[in-house]
């Protein structure tokens, strides 16, 4: 793998996962808006974000080149099927004051990528890397003991983007032409839900206050921006690197779980999350190791 693309990708990941990290503070502020219509919200404003990025980059003609190329359409859409269903999981994690359990969701998500990349991608790991996979399952199974049953709300939203990732991954698109054909595909879906709410008195997009509207329409930002900086990150490393990074994301929104919204912290979860974030720093010494190797 090429230092630099590396460097790169680290640096693209790093910014969709800080980002990601905050997203509890801010759609808390949107909590009396249904979760449905949040993300009808976020696809549609995002959609229009992309837009007028692609205007802004005479980019049209290559995004629809793109589209044009067979099976990139049907590829992109079960991508947005299965991000849209991430995004409907995690609005009402934060809806339901499920912070805690939320930032668990995402720490899954690396070991999702790591068996994804291995499976599919073919991947290969060392000692220390099946060292950190190892220490993630038995955070799992922590877990398991802790609730008395499997956290079916975590592995969903921890296996939807883990499968949306690897999809993303084996799209020869640009980061934001993907996205754009992600949120179109998302659009006609947004339509139907829309027409109906409005046949029950309900406007999905309208009716706000000022401030509400503004920050719905901030919402499609903030969903856009860190899916590109992600789509970036996904085409300059490999999937078990990208599913590490991310345990940045989950940190970010377990601490902002109990040091903000005061949410209660079972004690036994104190070993989930060690054993998570032991894993992290043993697949981060990898991680060194290898850059360092490319360097001598």
């Amino acid at each position: 793998m090429d230092p630099r693309a590396s460097l790169a990708g680290v640096a693209f990941g790093l910014g969709a996962y800080g980002i990601w990290g905050f997203f509890p503070l801010f759609f808390r502020q949107l909590g009396h808006v249904s979760p449905v219509d949040l993300l009808c919200n976020r696809a549609a404003w995002g959609c229009l974000f992309v837009s007028l990025i692609l205007t802004a980059r005479h980019h049209w003609p290559a995004t629809l080149a793109a589209a044009r190329r067979p099976g990139t359409v049907a590829r992109l859409g079960l991508a947005a099927l299965l991000v849209g269903a991430n995004w409907l999981a995690f609005l009402w994690a934060v809806d339901q004051r499920q912070v805690v359990a939320s930032s668990l969701d995402y720490f899954l998500t690396p070991l999702v990528n790591v068996l994804l990349g291995m499976l599919v991608l073919k991947e290969r790991l060392n000692g220390k890397e099946w060292a950190s996979v190892g220490l993630a399952v038995a955070a799992v199974g922590s877990e398991l003991l802790t609730l008395g049953s499997l956290p079916w709300i975590s592995l969903f939203i921890g296996g939807s983007f883990g499968l949306y990732g690897l999809v993303r991954k084996q799209v020869a698109v640009d980061a934001v032409s993907g996205l754009w054909l992600e949120t179109l595909t998302l659009l006609p879906l947004i339509g139907l839900y829309t027409l109906w709410q409005q046949a029950q008195g309900h406007s999905v997009f309208t009716g706000h206050d000022a401030l509400t509207q503004g920050l719905l329409a901030l919402a499609g930002v903030l969903t856009a921006l860190p899916l590109m900086l992600f789509a970036a990150a996904t085409q300059r490393l490999n999937l078990a690197t990208v599913g590490m990074l991310m345990y940045i994301n989950p940190t970010l929104q377990f601490l902002t779980a109990v040091l903000l919204f005061d949410e209660a912290l079972q004690p036994a979860r104190l070993l989930t999350f060690g054993l998570i974030w032991a894993g992290l720093l043993l697949y981060s010494w990898s991680g060194w190791e290898k850059y360092r190797a490319s360097q001598a």
